[in-house]
């Protein structure tokens, strides 16, 4: 009874810490807005082309679309039952969900319920939400790898430099990153063990795995794609390898348990990154952080119609990984 009542303690002190650190990294964003001006930044969204934030939009769709069949094919590969259009509606339901749920990974808890309800196995279940989230992670790291040549050429040392001007805007995130390691760091203990029991499941079905890398490719490439085509409206020049190379830097960053969904920390982290290493200027990589940011939710939106129906379930399983994590 004891220790259920201090991991629930846990649980709520790691909430609030989530709710601390995403209304710091907005009042950051906010402050750079206001540096920047949002007359400019509005000014800077009408000189891209209307065709290229279609076409940019479309490219998110079309990644939303290969995250579901990312998780389908890990499904299919251990004979679970269910069919590419259930996958669809429970992945944008989850898609949808994690743009408000209390925890990094309310949208995987959504498509577990979602799965749950199919009658599907939940180890199975379970330990395909891990290594779904295993194969993005291996995505990004191949792209990362592959652009190393290309960051290292634009002097990255450099670029990550912290001047004494960067300093007052970037502490607060730092502090907060220190004093979190040793929760971020026993996170990532239990996520390994977790992550072991998991691939276990798929040792005997190595083609679910392949086709799922597949799938995570064509997703990383329509996001690659989206995010130049708006720079490239705004008129800079950055090529397609450098915006994989920074994109994979954001995303791992993003995967700290600092905020919901992400929420300030992506948009500070991709100007920053594009500003610095990209050699974009500011309002550029602002204006398209926070067209990428809105890119996703709307591509999200027909999650919402899912939703409904899994929520209930989801509520359940919410409480549950709080107290886990």
């Amino acid at each position: 009874m004891k220790d259920r009542i201090l991991n629930a303690v846990s649980g709520r002190s790691v909430s609030i810490f989530r709710l601390i650190g995403t209304l710091v990294a907005l009042v950051l964003l906010i402050y750079l807005l206001s540096q920047q001006g949002w007359e400019e930044i509005i000014n800077a969204v009408r000189r891209i082309p209307l065709w290229a934030l279609l076409v940019s939009q479309g490219l998110i769709f079309v990644s939303r679309f290969n995250i579901s069949g990312r998780w389908h094919v890990l499904l299919r590969s251990t004979g679970a039952n269910i069919s590419a259009r259930q996958s669809t509606r429970i992945t944008f339901a989850g898609l949808f969900a994690s743009n408000f749920l209390p925890t990094t990974i309310g949208g995987d808890v959504v498509r577990l319920a979602g799965a749950l309800q199919l009658n599907i196995d939940a180890a199975v279940s379970t330990a395909s939400l891990i290594v779904d989230r295993l194969v993005g992670m291996v995505g990004m790291g191949m792209v990362l790898l592959i652009s190393i040549p290309v960051l290292l050429n634009t002097r990255i040392i450099e670029g990550l430099d912290i001047t004494a001007s960067d300093l007052s805007v970037q502490s607060a995130g730092m502090i907060s990153i220190g004093r979190w390691w040793q929760k971020i760091r026993d996170w990532s203990f239990q996520f390994l063990h977790r992550l072991k029991e998991a691939l276990s499941i798929w040792v005997s079905h190595p083609r679910g795995l392949l086709e799922s890398l597949g799938f995570t490719w064509v997703h990383m490439l329509c996001i690659f794609g989206s995010i130049w085509l708006l720079l490239w409206g705004l008129g800079e020049d950055v090529s397609f390898i450098m915006v994989g190379g920074l994109y994979s830097i954001v995303y791992f960053i993003t995967l700290l348990p600092l905020s919901i969904n992400g929420y300030g920390i992506q948009e500070v982290a991709m100007m920053y990154m594009l500003s610095s290493i990209g050699e974009v200027s500011m309002q550029s990589g602002l204006t398209v952080a926070l067209l990428f940011r809105t890119m996703m939710i709307l591509a999200s939106i027909p999650g919402a119609f899912f939703l409904s129906d899994l929520l209930p379930d989801a509520k359940s399983h919410i409480k549950d990984v709080e107290i886990e994590n």
